[in-house]
């Protein structure tokens, strides 16, 4: 309920609008009363009502110095002025203060309760319009947020920056890193029948697990796309890294379970104790986190697991039997690995096959046919020329030394997976321009819509909001938040050039109800403000 605070010198006309009206009835709660302004002014202050109403004439303070106090101190509060004085002064007075409505007395008790639900409802549509605007502010907070956090993740895995660098940097990307020890988990959930990452399933579970890790302090978690999370555990001081782990994968299937038809791969890294070392850890993390192509779902693989070949296998690739070998396995990989990930794929895939396997000339033979093909087939079926691998990495059939030994193999293998991928991501990238170019045409027509959002852009284009997100911010260098406001500005500058529109009908006509809103922000993008600039030109 909105609050009313009653200042009215005259008992009788105190008493009848305090009693004559059922406030909680219509809607509103009446919680204070005074005879003069200096009486009201702290308990205003103490109530912090949402609407005053008060009497202009008074003894010791009147309406008019308080209504100033007021306005000083708590400026949304709506002011209602009741006055037996209807003389153009007090009114001109009254409006420079910033006064709602201005009354003369008297006044019926319907007259007053309608004034008093206008100012009512103007006072719960600005709360609508400030929800909305911290709604926007928080979503670029979150997505300058995991911008930060991304690049800041891959630098820190590099291996390239001074450990004071990294934990200034870090505390910068609100990631504090000071901890005893460290371990990198890589962690990607997939959905059923989801196209390019989208399903509405995905996006409540990343939520979900969003929340859960907020709740975590001795977990850091970075949106990586695409490629899931990772989550940096350090250890300090109450629990051990391995009792922080535990919490985290425990958490993590019991949201899963929760959530139902939803699988989960993740990969373990290596505990180090150096901030300097959490590139060796990712290594290691990046080796384990491979074997989701090669093994089945739902597994936590560590990296001594890996590095041993004691991973529980999907597919018993260890005969020579060519009819044993499933190149869905290749074909997944091709479909959505990452280059930089192929070093690690041929390694373990080599590994899974067996080691006698691998040493039979006729059966390196075969695996080089069935992955070259699987590459090939996959380019072809993307739109890529018949003849472009053979044109990038040499006709195997044509190039004994590919053959000579099992590193020789392995080495072709993983040049055909590292160029097929790269093949496959120019053509997506070229998907992605026409898909971004869509995008930016939709906001070219609707940034005047004020409910225009990266869930309704990414909609139009057939994309999760987390995907387009990434792809959006990868593209064009700014989050989908930075490039509205900056389409929002452009044309803002283009109307206070060419036309004698008002701030508040340009501020409206380019997807702003609140004047005030766009005037903080056109001055926080443009550096002066809308009348400023107009001088200007």
């Amino acid at each position: 309920m909105l609050k009313v605070f009653l200042v009215e010198d005259e008992v009788v006309m105190r008493e009848g609008i305090k009693n004559n009206i059922n406030w909680e009835q219509e809607g509103f709660s009446f919680v204070g009363e005074a005879s003069d302004g200096e009486l009201a002014y702290p308990l205003i202050q103490k109530t912090r009502p949402d609407i005053l109403i008060t009497d202009i004439k008074m003894p010791f303070m009147d309406g008019l110095e308080l209504s100033r106090l007021v306005k000083q101190e708590l400026p949304d509060v709506k002011i209602i002025i009741l006055s037996g004085y209807d003389e153009f002064d007090y009114a001109k007075e009254a409006i420079s203060i910033g006064i709602t409505d201005y009354l003369v007395k008297p006044i019926a008790g319907a007259q007053l309760l309608e004034a008093v639900k206008k100012v009512g409802a103007k006072v719960e549509e600005e709360r609508e319009q400030q929800r909305k605007y911290l709604e926007i502010f928080e979503k670029e907070r979150l997505e300058n947020t995991q911008l930060a956090r991304q690049k800041f993740f891959r630098r820190l895995v590099s291996g390239q920056s001074p450990v004071s660098v990294l934990l200034k940097e870090g505390r910068k990307a609100g990631m504090d890193l000071a901890a005893k020890r460290y371990n990198i988990i890589l962690f990607q959930i997939f959905a059923e029948g989801a196209e390019e990452g989208y399903s509405e399933k995905l996006i409540a579970v990343t939520r979900s697990i969003e929340e859960m890790t907020d709740q975590m302090p001795e977990v850091l978690m970075v949106e990586l796309g695409l490629e899931g999370w990772a989550f940096i555990l350090k250890e300090e001081e109450e629990n051990s890294l391995e009792e922080i782990e535990a919490g985290l994968l425990d958490g993590l299937k019991e949201v899963l379970s929760e959530a139902g038809g939803v699988t989960y791969f993740g990969g373990v890294g290596q505990e180090v104790e150096r901030l300097s070392e959490l590139g060796r850890c990712f290594e290691e993390a990046s080796r384990a986190f491979a074997f989701r192509y090669l093994t089945k779902r739902n597994q936590i693989v560590r990296s001594s697991e890996a590095a041993t070949g004691e991973v529980d296998q999907e597919m018993a690739l260890n005969t020579l039997s060519a009819g044993k070998l499933d190149r869905r396995v290749v074909e997944n990989f091709l479909k959505t690995g990452l280059k930089s990930e192929a070093v690690h794929f041929v390694d373990e895939y080599f590994a899974s096959l067996g080691e006698k396997n691998i040493q039979s000339l006729m059966f390196r033979q075969y695996v080089t046919m069935d992955t070259y093909f699987a590459a090939a087939g996959m380019l072809e079926e993307s739109g890529c020329e018949p003849g472009i691998l053979v044109e990038r990495c040499g006709d195997f059939q044509k190039i004994p030394e590919v053959f000579s030994t099992s590193e020789a193999t392995e080495k072709y293998l993983k040049k055909v997976l590292e160029t097929a991928i790269e093949l496959r991501e120019g053509l997506s990238r070229q998907k992605y321009s026409s898909l971004l170019k869509d995008a930016r045409s939709y906001i070219e027509e609707n940034y005047d819509n004020e409910d225009i959002s990266l869930n309704t852009v990414a909609a139009s284009v057939n994309l999760s909001p987390n995907h387009f997100s990434t792809i959006f911010s990868q593209e064009t260098g700014r989050t989908f938040i930075e490039y509205l406001t900056y389409v929002r500005m452009e044309k803002a500058k283009e109307l206070l050039r060419g036309t004698s529109m008002k701030t508040a009908e340009i501020a409206f006509a380019v997807g702003y109800k609140d004047p005030h809103y766009f005037s903080y922000l056109f001055k926080k993008t443009i550096g002066c403000t809308p009348r400023e600039f107009r001088a200007r030109v």
